[in-house]
């Protein structure tokens, strides 16, 4: 739009101004024979040339008065008329006399020019509009390209690159992106090397420390403390090992019928044996079945739960509700950064932890290709969705059982 409007109106500018240059240019050149007309005039002792007029008598009056008499310059004049332009040239002769030199140029002539003028801007602005509109699409789809490029990069995909062509400035962003990308996934490839290797150096001095741990005398107090103190630590370096795994693609799903109002019982159970006093429920909406792998679903509800017993409050309510299910508590519900940015590993937040249980929940759940999302309900507490997908096993399991339709 930009070059087809700078187009119109450079073609508008000059339609105003190049009749005025014509004219001006037909002034000169009528002047230029007007003088030479003249000065043959001169020279052939009064033999007038073709053109020159002496003492003509429809000579315009204010040509006239602008010679006036005994004048030594000569001067043009306009006259315009219906028929056209008639251009004069005239100056002083002898004895008083005026030589005077006309042409006249017909109104056709400026119609003529003022409509090549206008279809000159026409036809420049529809040939800039395409030229403009080309190079902005051209512009646009590698820009689109550079952006799916760089989503696929915040997603997670760091071998995702942006496409490089040409030397312009998209290219050259383009390279640095490409150049940002690379070093960010060397230095997150030399964390995660950097994380498991030590996990992996703690498992052998944490199995002597829960063995010489279990060998302390008593039930006391501080033994007790030990003891607990041993396991934690046994838990979180099997956390950061899963971590590790999940990271380097190690995590392969297995799945099979899952019952999911089942498992969420299941998982509940399993939570209060742990916590006898918490207040855990399920409410069934809907129950299915799906084709899921167990053992990693039954691992991102154990997280969500402990994670809203733990910085939520209770009662925590765990809803089957057909492929979804929801762990709701009425805690103070999930800081801002959470909900925008999901779970970030090995970040503290105002309730403490290093994050590896959402973070663990969030893997898995990409492993079966389950999805799950954040939310503070209004009347507060906090939400987290499990999605699971629809797989073409369960049309096959909706079939042999005679489900109501999946959702």
């Amino acid at each position: 739009m930009t070059i087809a409007a700078t187009a119109a109106v450079s073609a508008t500018l000059t339609g105003t101004f190049v009749p005025g240059i014509v004219q001006g240019d037909r002034r000169d050149s009528v002047l230029a024979e007007y003088q030479e007309a003249a000065r043959h005039y001169r020279v052939s002792e009064g033999r007038v040339t073709a053109g020159l007029e002496v003492d003509p008598v429809k000579v315009p009056e204010d040509l006239r008065r602008a010679v006036g008499p005994g004048g030594a310059r000569s001067v043009t004049y306009l006259e315009a008329d219906a028929s056209g332009t008639t251009v004069w040239a005239a100056g002083p002769g002898e004895d008083g006399q005026l030589l005077a030199f006309r042409r006249h140029f017909p109104q056709t002539l400026f119609e003529d020019l003022e409509h090549a003028t206008r279809s000159a801007a026409v036809v420049g602005a529809l040939g800039a509009s395409i030229v403009g509109l080309g190079l902005a699409a051209s512009m646009a789809r590698r820009l689109r390209r550079s952006t799916r490029q760089a989503d696929r990069i915040k997603d997670g995909e760091l071998d995702a690159r942006l496409p490089q062509r040409g030397r312009d400035e998209i290219a050259q962003l383009s390279a640095a992106v490409n150049a940002m990308a690379q070093a960010l996934a060397a230095r997150i490839e030399t964390e995660r090397a950097v994380t498991a290797n030590i996990a992996h150096e703690l498992r052998t001095p944490i199995a002597g420390l829960l063995t010489a741990s279990s060998l302390l005398p008593g039930d006391d107090r501080p033994t007790e403390m030990v003891r607990e103190r041993a396991v934690r630590l046994r838990d979180l370096m099997e956390d950061v090992l899963e971590v590790a795994r999940i990271d380097n693609g190690g995590e392969r799903a297995e799945p099979r019928e899952v019952e999911l109002a089942a498992l969420a019982r299941r998982v509940v159970a399993g939570v209060q044996a742990d916590r006898p006093q918490a207040a855990v429920a399920v409410e069934v909406i809907h129950d299915t079945v799906r084709e899921t792998d167990p053992r990693r679903l039954d691992r991102v509800l154990t997280n969500l739960v402990t994670n809203a017993l733990r910085h939520g409050a209770e009662p925590v309510v765990v809803e089957v509700d057909g492929p979804e299910l929801r762990v709701r508590d009425h805690g103070p519900g999930f800081p801002p950064e959470l909900i925008a940015h999901g779970p970030q590993r090995f970040r503290t937040g105002g309730n403490g932890g290093l994050g590896l249980g959402l973070a663990i929940a969030t893997g898995q759940a990409g492993v079966i290709g389950a999805r799950l999302s954040w939310h503070n309900p209004p009347k507060g507490g906090a939400v987290v969705t499990i999605t699971l997908p629809r797989t073409p096993a369960d049309e096959a399991i909706q079939t042999v059982r005679g489900d109501a339709p999946l959702q």
